[in-house]
């Protein structure tokens, strides 16, 4: 089959190896300024991104941190509040049981006292224990013998106690005491007759000072406070204290019906009483009507993580600025340097006049096609051009008509080439070449004839009457089982074989079977 054709075979037979198509690719990869470029725009991204996920994280432990503090918070002062009032319970109990024990009632009111009252009525914020009758008259005062007179049939928990017989320990909203002029909450239990009718009831106030004595010892920021709340809604303390807040009712309000709704539990919210937005965490006193609440103001708590997250922010930006900046001034250069060594790398394989393959490309590829062809067994064709009469044009017409006569031809040289894989080059002085690999006999020699109707074509300056025609002889060699070397000799024969026939015209060096069978004819008749 002619060569002519350049079937897809002849190229896929050319193309490298899938590892080394691979290995090319990597190179090309990462030799190219683009590739750098956009790993210099990606880097930025992904610390971008692993900023973000850091700073999110940092965030996360800011609000984790608050919860588990709130949480410690609320288990303290629980704890706290629960004991005291469980302490003064306790005492409650004891006056209401000491009073049935025969003897009791009847007693010194001094020794009455000191049987009734245990140490806990004298504790630093305790206000004062007293009995009341049924009419709520004073009878017996835990720091004075005998009891100072007061009357609270008027208070809510006098009331609440008369009317309910089962009632058990009952919280008041605060109020004033009538004997101390502080502000305190009454602690009271019913007292029965032994028919079951209302005999009175056993008192002990506890100064609001226990509450905010406590709260004072915790540190909760500008916007934090602490609440404790009846279950009613009533607001027994606040921390910072506000007068006017005390005994305030938010029975209400969301924030206070969420309370209700859960045992303990947290969330964000608006405050109802100044709008600030605050992290509530809440629980539930014991088993007592209380509900006791912490609350943190959310910009206290992410302020920390925000100043944080400004200084590693802006710090990351300028990062990546740079980094991006440097990458693109990387890449241009790289760009610029892998532009100049292709440029550097195609001027040395290429010859500068005619801009043909020089020497040396023709060298390196005419050794790996023939090392192909030896492999493959298909067809190598190798054309050798020599100008007729170049001298004469350099002597004449001198070397500016020369090296026209040189481009003209190389211009007809790329043009008669027929395959993507074959070559021409100027190998020295007016002497060029062609390489044709997979080319047999009859397409080189179509080769060879566009050749020569090309370069009979050429247009070139004259001077004077002198003819400024074009000539040139070309010798052919097709196959070489003596490799390179070898198939050029041949070549150069056949055209030092055209040159003395006449010049103008292609001759053909015999393929190497002819040559054999010659030499084993001669050996013959020579030995005859």
């Amino acid at each position: 089959m002619p060569t002519s054709d350049c079937d897809q075979s002849r190229l896929d037979e050319r193309r490298p190896p899938p590892i080394g198509r691979l290995r090319s690719s990597v190179v090309r990869f990462f030799r190219s300024s683009r590739t750098w470029i956009g790993l210099g725009v990606l880097a930025p991204i992904g610390m971008l991104v692993l900023s973000a996920i850091m700073l999110l994280d940092l965030r996360r432990d800011a609000w984790d941190k608050t919860e588990q503090t709130s949480k410690n918070l609320l288990q303290v002062i629980e704890r706290d509040v629960a004991r005291n009032i469980e302490i003064v319970d306790l005492s409650l109990q004891a006056v209401v049981s000491n009073l049935k024990s025969p003897g009791v009632a009847e007693a010194d009111p001094a020794l009455r006292q000191l049987v009734l009252f245990d140490r806990a009525a004298t504790a630093r914020d305790m206000g004062v224990m007293l009995v009341l009758d049924e009419n709520g008259d004073s009878i017996i005062d835990s720091r004075a013998v005998p009891a100072r007179r007061l009357n609270n049939a008027d208070r809510s928990y006098f009331q609440f106690h008369k009317a309910n017989a089962d009632l058990g320990l009952h919280i008041s909203p605060p109020v004033t005491s009538r004997l101390l002029g502080v502000p305190v909450i009454v602690l009271s239990r019913r007292i029965d007759r032994p028919d079951g009718s209302f005999g009175g009831m056993v008192q002990a106030s506890l100064r609001l000072s226990y509450f905010s004595n406590l709260f004072d010892r915790l540190g909760l920021g500008q916007e934090g406070a602490i609440n404790l709340y009846l279950r009613d809604g009533t607001r027994v303390m606040r921390y910072p204290a506000v007068p006017s807040d005390i005994g305030a009712n938010v029975a209400e309000t969301p924030t206070f019906q969420r309370f209700l709704a859960e045992r303990s539990g947290s969330f964000s919210g608006v405050s109802a009483r100044d709008g600030v937005e605050r992290y509530f965490a809440f629980t539930q006193v014991g088993d007592l009507p209380l509900i006791l609440s912490v609350a943190l103001g959310t910009r206290e708590i992410v302020a920390e993580w925000q100043a944080k997250a400004t200084v590693i922010g802006l710090a990351v930006l300028v990062l990546c600025g740079l980094t991006v900046s440097l990458s693109l001034l990387f890449g241009r250069e790289l760009g610029r340097s892998a532009t100049m060594q292709a440029e550097l790398a195609k001027l040395a394989r290429t010859d500068t006049l005619t801009g043909l393959a020089n020497r040396r490309h023709f060298e390196e590829a005419f050794e790996q096609a023939s090392r192909a062809s030896v492999r493959t067994s298909r067809p190598l064709s190798l054309l050798v051009i020599d100008v007729d009469h170049f001298k004469n044009y350099n002597d004449r017409f001198g070397h500016v008509i020369g090296d026209a006569v040189l481009k003209g031809l190389a211009e007809a040289l790329t043009l008669s080439v027929r395959c993507p894989g074959d070559l021409a080059a100027r190998i020295g002085g007016e002497e060029f070449a062609i390489l044709m690999p997979e080319t047999d006999r009859d397409g080189a020699l179509q080769v060879a004839a566009a050749i020569h109707a090309a370069t009979a074509a050429l247009t070139l300056p004259s001077v004077g009457d002198e003819p400024a025609s074009v000539t040139v002889s070309i010798g052919l060699a097709v196959d070489s089982a003596g490799g390179a070397a070898d198939l050029y000799r041949r070549a150069d024969a056949a055209l030092y074989e055209a040159k003395r026939c006449g010049r103008d015209q292609t001759r053909c060096a015999p393929n190497e079977a002819s040559l054999h069978v010659s030499e084993r004819a001669s050996a013959r008749l020579a030995t005859s």
